[in-house]
């Protein structure tokens, strides 16, 4: 098997997060703009574990790990938000969220 550079893990850290902003700005479900944050959080991991890879060091593992911790805390809330949103208003859509006061 082949070991992928670095530029081969950028680049790629670089599309995964290209697509994911792209999702945000036009989608309008929250559930897909949120995969899409989603999306983007992982791009950035990536692009922290190909450096810490090229420079044969710890730190951006150990980083990876702090990110992955919080970012399972924050899928718990935000699923739990988006549920919230549905119970109320019995849509997901963007458009339809508009108003904080019910």
């Amino acid at each position: 098997m082949i070991p992928a550079s670095l530029n081969a893990c950028l680049v790629l850290s670089a599309v995964l997060f290209a697509i994911g902003f792209l999702g945000v700005l036009v989608r309008r479900n929250t559930l897909i703009i949120y995969m899409c944050l989603e999306l983007m959080l992982v791009a950035s991991t990536l692009a922290l574990v190909a450096f810490s890879r090229y420079n044969g060091t710890l730190d951006g593992n150990v980083f990876v790990f702090f990110i992955l911790t919080v970012a399972a805390a924050e899928v718990a809330v935000g699923l739990a938000i988006i549920v919230a949103l549905f119970r109320k208003r019995q849509t997901v859509q963007v458009e339809l969220l508009n108003q904080l006061k019910d």
